[in-house]
């Protein structure tokens, strides 16, 4: 008989939290991180166009019309840049990953991608939108939930234990701002969580998410600890390797821009953080997601810990009325 404390029932086909296992499950989501890898690309293609333009009317508006010229038009293709970013590109890149975490989700709690009928995009695409309506209030309900969690982390106090040696303040703070750092892993733990109970009311198992994501806080950021390392090291060996194509790249360039000698590691930390995106994370994603997944199974919630996000955070109140508004 299930536990009536346990808000969820659903298999699992992959146990398994280990590298090997979540590369496999990569390869079988490939669909998805060579979309974002291609729309990172583009990206990159265009922002070594746009550094070109810039430096080049920065330098020709300071010779020919006066240096204040120049200035102006630097500031103002950095606000234009900035403002596609947040706009537009940064928006569309959630778009792909929740499509990616609804495709991880049931192969990870299934075994396979819905009945076979149908794309990869276009079963990631209708999972979301047939749990969220609108793609704002997913999006509304990330920005809350990755507010939760920052309030929650800025609260434990067990962080220096995962050190060998005790008293290393500097080494302490370091290891915090890197759990701390995971949070971008836990919001899409809670969506996938969201995603496998299935629930009619997405607030309901996003609230219920958090608190089996705060039961469960210290081995699950253990394991995220190490591979948020883990990536960071993975994308030192990345940018590495693409500095070669980089200094290919930079021979088509013009003299000028050769001249400057910086452009061959900027192409490769832009080439670099494409491919990060694209494949590193992706791949440690899917290691949390599993360990998430096999933490809570058959757990019940505990109402103390309820009560303490309670006292803890506004936005976890918000949460719930949300909750108790959809119901």
């Amino acid at each position: 008989m299930a536990d009536p404390g346990v808000p969820h029932s659903y298999p699992l086909a992959v146990r398994s939290f280990s590298l090997s296992a979540a590369f496999g499950l990569l390869l079988r989501s490939l669909p998805y991180a060579l979309l974002r890898f291609a729309v990172l690309l583009a990206f990159s293609v265009t922002c070594i166009i746009w550094m070109l333009v810039t430096v080049g009317g920065l330098v020709w508006l300071g010779a020919h019309v006066a240096p204040a010229f120049g200035w102006i038009w630097l500031l103002c293709s950095a606000l234009l840049a900035v403002w596609f970013w947040l706009a537009s590109l940064r928006y569309f890149l959630h778009l792909i990953e929740c499509g990616h975490v609804a495709v991880l989700t049931q192969l990870i709690v299934r075994g396979r991608v819905g009945n076979g009928t149908e794309s990869m995009f276009a079963y990631g695409r209708r999972i979301v939108i047939e749990h969220f309506g609108q793609v704002n209030v997913l999006y509304a309900m990330n920005l809350l939930v990755r507010g939760i969690l920052n309030a929650f982390h800025r609260t434990l106090d067990w962080i220096a234990e995962l050190l060998p040696i005790p008293g290393l303040t500097a080494i302490a703070n370091l290891l915090t701002a890197i759990v701390r750092a995971a949070t971008r892993y836990m919001d899409k733990a809670i969506l996938s969580y969201n995603l496998a109970r299935n629930d009619q009311n997405p607030w309901i198992s996003a609230r219920d998410g958090i608190v089996y994501y705060c039961q469960n806080a210290q081995p699950i950021l253990k394991t995220a600890a190490w591979i948020v390392v883990a990536e960071l090291l993975l994308s030192i060996v990345v940018w590495l390797v693409l500095l070669g194509p980089a200094a290919a790249i930079t021979v088509m360039l013009p003299p000028a821009a050769r001249a400057a000698g910086v452009f061959p590691v900027i192409i490769a930390v832009l080439l670099a953080l494409s491919a990060r995106s694209a494949f590193v994370k992706p791949l440690f994603l899917i290691m949390i997601l599993v360990r998430f997944h096999t933490a809570i199974e058959g757990q019940a919630i505990r109402q103390d810990w309820v009560a303490r996000l309670d006292v803890l955070s506004g936005k976890f109140r918000n949460l719930e009325q949300q909750a108790l508004l959809k119901t």
